[in-house]
């Protein structure tokens, strides 16, 4: 058996970052994948990061304090906080930022305005300053290893900050562009992934891939090491410090999510390498659980004929489709159910609620119903405005021609879209106050002012609609750690060598999305205090 020091099981955000902190405080670091890319979920991401009182924050003038983070999260709990692991998050988070920035792993800037999500609470930042974007990153950095992250196929050549999402406009003048597209820069979760890259391969980490493991080794109670296959062939490796467990989420393993998840979810925005692989590792090791009901939920829309390369369906988070006027989300019984602009991690309560009448979830599916304004405005899924709408979409010249597509009851589906067309038109929507938070404007069509930047009328034939499936980004329960990112066992105390951060955790947050970015704050934060506790263990 081989030897180094920290192993990292997982090549995403978290395990390079945590791979950068260990090496920058002197240990040997391996980084092993189990699949043939880098870069899991993060690689797919917007790739925000949501980290309270960051650097970027600060050079700004924007007030923001440790007291006023804690008491955001804890306004929002619902018992699934644990003090330590949250206050090592938000004690942690500016440093491993800077770190990463100083270690040429990250370049950052603000999302001018972009909102927390819960702005009725205390701490809570109305104007920003938490959200964090990336600078494009030019892949021809990265030599052969660009074609190894995940979904680089498909061009991202912008900026989140220059999108919709991020306030932007959404056009980039076409000869900048062009030269975007030539240098093949990238940007959101793409320009992520390739820095923490490049910051590892120049540092000679280069990440092992196709390695299945399928044990960890143990000696008198102490993890020093992995055992398993890579390519068919007997593989080892043990580690002097410890294995540090960064393998992502559990939501593409069937049995796990059925055993765990709290209701219906069929339709992941993730690659489907988040299988749980590294977790069950930790439960035969005893690790104790927390948080293993949540995930990072969002409605999604599942684009037909575009699947993943192994075959499974992707799907997108809509996030756009359902905040821009001259659109609503009816359920089964053609009725609306939800502010559609809500924050989408939040909005999951509203999919997932059961009737014990009929035993069943009434608002799945779900459909968004829009109209001929709507098709001449805004995107839905990968379909720009002017292009020809998508044979998948359904399509009527009444709103009873389309009820009986979808197998609405047609009555229902024309009084509800009349009452939202009459509430739309007065600019107050008293069913469920759409348009009255500062989040439910970010995402609308901000060309617009007050209310209609998301209240438009649904009225103009042709009406369109698509489903809207229960998905998520990833899920946020795994092994519990404390502030160090240790795992613990059923004893709470820690595992001795055994780490872990990321999605394949529970997460420091619990189940609270705080902003965008609330998935990778956290795992960025605990990859590098993982990192750093392993090294010290080393020394």
């Amino acid at each position: 058996m081989s030897e180094t020091d920290i192993i990292i099981l997982g090549c995403g955000p978290a395990g390079m970052t945590a791979a950068l902190a260990a090496y920058e405080a002197g240990a040997r670091v391996t980084i092993l994948e189990k699949f043939d890319r880098v870069g899991g979920t993060g690689a797919v991401s917007g790739g925000v990061i949501w980290v309270a009182d960051n650097p970027r924050q600060r050079a700004a003038g924007m007030a923001d304090s440790r007291d006023e983070a804690l008491a955001y999260f804890r306004s929002l709990d619902h018992g699934d906080l644990v003090d330590e692991t949250l206050e090592a998050f938000v004690d942690s988070g500016a440093e491993a930022l800077a770190f990463l920035e100083d270690a040429g792993a990250l370049k950052v800037a603000l999302l001018d305005g972009y909102p927390d999500y819960y702005l009725d609470r205390p701490g809570a930042k109305p104007e920003g300053g938490r959200a964090l974007d990336h600078d494009l990153f030019a892949l021809g950095e990265l030599g052969e290893w660009a074609a190894r992250i995940t979904a680089i196929e498909e061009p991202k050549p912008m900026m989140l900050r220059e999108t919709p999402l991020g306030g932007g406009s959404g056009v980039v003048e076409p000869e900048e562009l062009g030269r975007r597209m030539a240098n093949n820069e990238r940007g959101f979760g793409q320009a992520m992934v390739a820095r923490l890259l490049k910051a590892c391969l120049t540092r000679g980490i280069e990440p092992v891939l196709n390695v299945d493991i399928e044990r960890l080794v143990r000696d008198g109670g102490r993890v020093t090491g992995v055992e398993g296959t890579r390519d068919g062939e007997g593989f080892s490796l043990s580690a002097s410090s410890g294995v540090i467990i960064t393998t992502g989420g559990f939501e593409w393993d069937e049995d796990m999510r059925q055993t765990f998840l709290r209701g219906p979810m069929d339709a992941p925005a993730s690659p489907p390498t988040a299988r749980g692989g590294g977790l069950k590792l930790a439960m035969q090791s005893g690790a104790k659980l927390g948080n293993m009901t949540q995930g990072w939920w969002a409605p999604t829309l599942v684009i037909p004929d575009n699947p993943w390369p192994d075959g499974e369906q992707r799907a997108a988070p809509v996030l756009i489709e359902r905040t821009v006027p001259h659109s609503l989300m009816v359920n089964r019984s053609g009725e609306r159910f939800c502010n559609e602009a809500a924050n989408y991690s939040a909005l999951a309560g509203a999919f997932h609620q059961f009737d014990p009448q009929s035993y069943d979830y009434p608002n799945l599916p779900a459909w968004l119903i829009f109209d001929a304004n709507y098709v001449e405005r805004y995107p839905i899924g990968p379909r720009l405005p002017g292009q020809p709408v998508q044979d998948w979409v359904a399509r009527a010249d009444t709103l009873e021609e389309l009820a009986g597509k979808l197998d609405l009851p047609a009555e229902a589906l024309s009084g509800t879209v009349a009452r939202f067309n009459r509430h739309a038109a007065a600019g107050h929507d008293p069913d469920f106050e759409r348009g009255t938070s500062a989040y439910d404007h970010f995402y609308g069509d901000r060309s617009r002012e007050g209310t209609a930047v998301t209240l438009g009328e649904v009225a103009r034939a042709p009406f369109y609609a698509v489903e809207i499936r229960m998905g998520l980004l990833g899920t946020n329960g795994g092994a519990r750690t404390d502030g160090h990112a240790r795992i613990l066992g059923h004893d709470g105390e820690p595992i001795a060598g055994l780490y872990g951060a990321g999605n394949a955790i529970a997460c420091p947050t619990g189940g609270i999305y705080a902003g965008a970015g609330g998935t990778l704050g956290p795992a960025l934060t605990f990859g590098y205090v993982a990192g750093r506790s392993a090294a010290r263990a080393n020394g």
